[in-house]
């Protein structure tokens, strides 16, 4: 518990404190925001040239506030908290390669979305080969190859035969990733909206991983009365520890990131949140859970498809006035603040239902 609070104040004072260095380093160097003209709000061509890459100054305080608080208080790193990271910082360089080409280059476009997958891909396969090696004295690795929801299901994808199974899990775990880390860097288009929305996500599974540590297969004290309710999760204190530090650093930046911005995430972060978010649902076993709780990028990215397929069949025809849906209120006249503060509670509702599924599958098992 110590180094669980630990962790989150070590991110958040260091995001605190050093984002503003950052953000006059970012301005001298010159990364800055370019701004797609064609069809954003008008409010939004005044945010040309804000510092971005922003993903930078959170990536580190994770880090700083995951591992000081780990040798602070003593206690042991395991592999499920280093391949949250792993996803964090792979995402991250992807984000970060697409940030660069568009503040090098002055243009809104930067990776092409092939390159983009393609770099998603690589991280993620790392992050699959990792999970299914290196079990731990229980012979317990950090996947499961079933399904999950809020813990295993029955189906299992060796089922298939072991090629075909994990050919057709990891497809599986890098659809699951992809989606994520792009439906983040999509939500991640209003001052504080991504950020804000995040902590709220990431702070469920801080829930869901300590109840889990709570009520673990493999610890010594757990109550006789419920064992038969227990979790099989590797090291779930170590996924709430390292979701405690990554909700610390995104308190301290949001400080920055709201309206009117100081300095945004870029795809350096949004996609490096987004990463670590699927992890913490992968290695928690509740990946089908995650849409639930994740229910405003869900919406955000539906939107978007919506958008999309309409146009094309309609030849030319919208529904909304733009895509994701939050410049469509933007749109309409509402306050980009407004908008967010609102997106906010909808994806606190998201999380309340997420956690209390959770909560409720306990209580009835």
């Amino acid at each position: 518990m110590t180094t669980l609070f630990l962790a989150g104040t070590i991110a958040l004072i260091f995001t605190l404190v050093m984002t503003p260095v950052f953000i006059r380093i970012f301005r001298r160097i010159g990364w800055g925001q370019a701004i797609y003209d064609g069809l954003m709000p008008d409010q939004h061509r005044a945010k040309k040239g804000t510092p971005t890459m922003g993903g930078i100054v959170v990536i580190v305080g994770i880090a700083l506030g995951f591992f000081v608080s780990s040798w602070v208080t003593g206690s042991a790193i395991e592999l499920p908290a280093l391949m949250v990271l792993l996803m964090l910082v792979g995402f991250g360089i992807v984000g970060f390669i697409d940030d660069y080409i568009k503040t090098h280059h002055q243009r809104s476009l930067g990776l092409g979305p092939w390159a983009k997958v393609v770099g998603q891909v690589i991280v993620a396969l790392g992050f699959i080969v990792l999970g299914l090696s290196f079990p731990n004295a229980q012979g317990v690795t950090s996947l499961s190859t079933k399904v999950s929801f809020i813990r295993d299901l029955p189906f299992d994808f060796l089922t298939l035969g072991t090629i075909l199974g994990l050919i057709v899990f990891g497809v599986f775990i890098i659809l699951l990733f992809t989606a994520t880390s792009n439906a983040v860097n999509l939500v991640d288009g209003q001052d504080g909206l991504a950020t804000g929305s995040s902590i709220l996500a990431i702070g469920g599974y801080i829930i869901i991983c300590f109840w889990q540590f709570n009520q673990s297969c493999f610890r010594a004290t757990l109550d006789p009365d419920v064992a038969y309710k227990c979790y099989d999760v590797r090291a779930p204190l170590d996924l709430a520890i390292v979701a405690a530090a990554i909700v610390g650093a995104l308190i301290g930046f949001l400080w920055w990131n709201t309206s009117p911005a100081q300095i945004f995430l870029g795809d350096t972060g949004s996609m490096a949140i987004g990463g670590a978010l699927a992890a913490l649902a992968v290695l928690s076993h509740t990946e089908l859970l995650l849409p639930i709780i994740a229910g405003l990028f869900v919406m955000d990215t539906g939107s978007v498809i919506l958008q999309l397929s309409y146009f094309k069949l309609t030849r030319g025809k919208r529904i909304f006035l733009m895509s994701p849906i939050h410049h469509h209120f933007e749109g309409k006249g509402w306050a980009e603040w407004t908008v967010v503060v609102r997106f906010w509670i909808i994806e606190g509702l998201c999380v309340a239902a997420g956690v209390g599924f959770f909560y409720l599958e306990w209580l009835n098992r």
